[in-house]
């Protein structure tokens, strides 16, 4: 049997379950030591309180994978936070790296937090670990925009960066198209251009933003419904030294979400993205006849910079 055949079982550990998590924490810090703030010689010393402390927290839940031979082969910590969840400790057995084992702790995690009703998940990768950067970029994160040091107790500080990723707002897919198209046609402007969601250019044009590295097609989604969407094209130029620049556009919310702040906090993550991916601006326009955007706008920062012309073809 190879190693992807294997039968890996992710499971939650219970409170009572303190000696099992010692014993794969341990593991942790002995094969990977510079991926962790803590060390095995401070953690080997904690009695068995510290380790039931850690499972009894309310806010934390930790996951093991678990062999069909009944080895423990992995292990991850999800940390409920105000900003949502943390990701920490995560970790998986050399013998069981190629068996998807880490993808499904992480599924296990975020499962967790949806239930919990977070909007997103955070962790922090060692800026030296480019296996770890790309498994989490797989996964959907994507750099926030912090760095940071990790400080450990046996070696100098090392270099880190902050992943973010959303449980609310992602990637649009081809079967988002009904549910985009139809926020775009309703209000009174968009009613009058906009048509039948199968329409084939509207499926010429997502294949052609879905494929497009400077275009982002983005929806919100909340409690399996896309309720919200909007556009982010990035701009190269000369201006500003060369600098680039994130347009947004599009930007729609379901009728039937609308008073609940899902509109600021879906163009709060559009700034944030765009200041993580090193744009300077961030520009939009909006209709004449729109005053209530043009005061949510104006709330979130935006200013009256520039006059818009527009040529019907």
């Amino acid at each position: 049997m190879t190693k992807t055949d294997r039968k890996i079982d992710i499971v939650p550990l219970g409170a009572d379950e303190g000696p099992r998590l010692r014993d794969i924490r341990l593991r942790a810090l002995n094969d990977a030591p510079t991926s962790f703030a803590s060390s095995y010689d401070r953690e080997v010393a904690f009695p068995p309180e510290t380790w039931a402390e850690r499972l009894a927290d309310p806010a934390a839940r930790w996951w093991v994978a678990r062999t069909d031979d009944g080895a423990d082969a992995g292990l991850v910590c999800l940390r409920m936070e105000e900003t949502g969840g943390h990701l920490l400790s995560m970790w998986v057995a050399p013998e069981a790296r190629a068996a998807r084992v880490g993808s499904r702790l992480v599924d296990a995690a975020l499962a967790w937090a949806r239930e919990n009703a977070a909007e997103r998940v955070r962790l922090w990768v060692v800026d030296s670990n480019e296996g770890a950067r790309a498994f989490y970029t797989r996964k959907g994160f994507v750099p926030s925009g912090r760095t940071g040091a990790l400080t450990r107790e046996d070696g100098p500080d090392t270099p880190e960066t902050e992943f973010v990723l959303s449980l609310v707002f992602r990637q649009a897919r081809r079967e988002d198209l009904p549910a985009i198209v139809a926020m775009l046609a309703d209000d009174p402007l968009g009613a009058q251009r906009e048509g039948d969601p199968s329409d084939e250019r509207y499926l010429a044009a997502f294949d052609q933003i879905d494929a497009n590295p400077y275009d982002e097609l983005i929806v919100a989604e909340v409690d399996g419904k896309v309720v919200g969407t909007m556009q982010l094209t990035y701009l190269a130029g000369l201006s500003r030294l060369g600098a680039e620049r994130c347009q947004i556009e599009a930007v729609r919310v379901a009728a039937s979400t609308r008073g609940g702040g899902l509109g600021r906090k879906m163009i709060q993550w559009g700034i944030d993205r765009a200041r993580a991916r090193g744009c300077v601006l961030v520009q939009l326009t909006s209709d004449k006849a729109r005053t209530d955007a043009h005061r949510f706008y104006g709330n979130l920062g935006f200013a009256e910079s520039h006059v818009g012309f527009k040529l019907a073809l």
